[in-house]
């Protein structure tokens, strides 16, 4: 048992849990380290250099704002992301409650409980919010958090919006509203009625290099494309879908947050046909 930590403990979600994880470092990024950390999930895709810079820009200015990234000392993403929901780039209504922006456990350390704890931090960070929120989906999508998890810790599901992005929340408050998605997002339109229209923002790395990319194939294709590059928060809490990170648009109806790259374009394009 080498290298493992075995110890009892009760969980923000009032059980009590044997933990066992690996004896490795948390940590949480800040003004002063920042520059010398990964931020996980693109440290090793050299494509999305400038891309990875902007994010790591992105989220010094929003650490003003109670904004959270907590990483395993790894090299490897293992990590969440949250911050106080009226600070969120995200089009929901959740007064006194913390948004999961992005949370993210891949490869060899799943299924080893750093999960769990990630999630575990964030709610003990929460204790004196109203609960924590997170926008996921009914089956498992790119790009976003499983419900599944979400569920066996104990969050209820509270609102939906098309075509199937739903809320969750766990609720620390007994007195607190119930969260739920700002009206813009009811019809999953844009105001962009012709071809295709990409939305994007520096909150994720991969997105600058895949939009940029996207244009040049779509245009080689024959496809009018629009790229809007969402530059603040007013602008996210507004947007036309609960996911801001990434949003495509065909004929002003919203297709996919998927990032898509030539290969996922021409599948595109072949459903279209």
């Amino acid at each position: 048992m080498d290298g493992l930590v075995i110890y009892p403990r009760y969980s923000p979600f009032g059980t009590l849990e044997k933990q066992i994880i690996m004896e490795e470092r948390f940590v949480n990024l800040n003004p002063e380290n920042i520059a010398s950390e990964h931020i996980c999930c693109a440290f090793s895709d050299k494509k999305c250099s400038s891309g990875y810079q902007a994010k790591k820009d992105w989220l010094k200015e929003q650490m003003p704002h109670d904004y959270v990234f907590r990483k395993l000392d790894v090299r490897g993403k293992v990590f969440i992301e949250y911050v106080p929901a009226e600070y969120a780039w995200c089009p929901i209504d959740a007064p006194g409650y913390v948004l999961i922006n992005c949370f993210w456990v891949s490869g060899q350390f799943k299924g080893k409980g750093y999960g769990k704890q990630l999630l575990a931090d964030c709610v003990a960070d929460s204790q004196g919010k109203n609960g924590v929120v997170v926008v996921t989906s009914p089956k498992k999508q790119p790009f976003m958090s499983d419900r599944k998890f979400f569920e066996k810790q104990g969050f209820e599901h509270c609102d939906s919006a098309p075509p199937y992005f739903e809320l969750w929340y766990k609720r620390l408050n007994a007195d607190a509203p119930v969260p739920k998605f700002k009206d813009c997002v009811r019809s999953a339109e844009c105001d962009q009625p012709e071809g295709l229209t990409v939305y994007y923002s520096p909150a994720c790395p991969f997105t600058e290099y895949y939009a940029a990319e996207l244009e040049v194939v779509a245009t080689e294709k024959g496809y009018p494309i629009k790229l809007v590059k969402i530059e603040n928060r007013e602008q996210a809490q507004n947007h036309f879908v609960p996911f801001t990170n990434y949003s495509v648009f065909y004929e002003g109806k919203f297709v996919t947050q998927h990032i898509l790259n030539e290969n996922y374009f021409n599948k595109f394009i072949a459903a279209k046909k």
